[in-house]
């Protein structure tokens, strides 16, 4: 199984590995820093470099067996099974998705629903609800979430069982998106005094490094649905 780097240090842009494994969409490593889909969080992108040649990661993909799929341009080259590559993110892109995946964590937090899907975004990102009662206005979101992003609060990855999990479901907020059980534990994002759920994506350190948000737009996607979307402020 592949290492996961990004698990361990979600602030890593560069690392070497080798290759494993040669498809027709791509590579398999023995280890990255490459995110893949998965929880409302693209896919990371960058550079593979290996003696004598290189080629563009454009997306990353869960594969079978707890693999990480490195998919490249159809016409890239590929190195050998057995070579030693070096592994490079698209590190501004990555950072604003670890911005935004926080700050959607610090919304739910702060939006009293049902999260009933949401997506990561570089630019912009959505969270959708289930709201019983008032909809809140986006004027006094972008507030909310803003004061408790001038906190300052550590952000910490944490993990229980899987049996823990099932005791506490209040600790999965998203109904669309179920965290992967059967492997025994299940990792946990906890914002000091702000939030605890399940997620499994990349995240800053404090809220601080999130920056300012904004609450765009709140959209009506249904009966009891709500669509809010959110943007970084720089």
């Amino acid at each position: 199984m592949i290492r996961e780097l990004f698990r361990e240090d979600s602030y890593l842009r560069t690392a070497d590995a080798t290759v494993t494994a040669v498809e027709d969409r791509g590579l398999r490593l023995d280890a990255t820093i490459f995110y893949p889909t998965g929880g409302g969080q693209p896919g990371d992108t960058g550079m593979l470099r290996w003696e004598g040649g290189e080629a563009k990661v454009v997306d990353a993909l869960k594969a079978d067996g707890g693999d990480v799929l490195h998919v490249l341009a159809p016409d890239a080259p590929r190195p050998a099974v057995g070579a030693r590559v070096s592994l490079e993110l698209d590190w501004e892109r990555r950072w604003r998705h670890m911005r935004m995946h926080t700050a959607m964590h610090v919304v739910s937090a702060v939006v009293k629903g049902d999260v009933t899907g949401g997506q990561v975004g570089a630019e912009k990102s959505r969270l959708d609800f289930n709201l019983a009662g008032d909809v809140p206005t986006k004027e006094w979101v972008t507030e909310q979430v803003n004061a408790l992003i001038a906190l300052n609060r550590p952000v910490v990855p944490q993990w229980i069982t899987d049996a823990e999990l099932a005791a506490r479901p209040e600790l999965v907020k998203t109904m669309s998106v179920r965290p992967p059980s059967g492997q025994g534990r299940v990792r946990l994002l906890a914002i000091e005094g702000i939030d605890l759920q399940a997620c499994g994506g990349t995240h800053v350190s404090r809220t601080g490094e999130i920056g300012r948000i904004e609450c765009t737009k709140i959209e009506n996607k249904g009966k009891m649905n709500r669509r809010f979307i959110l943007a970084l402020a720089d």
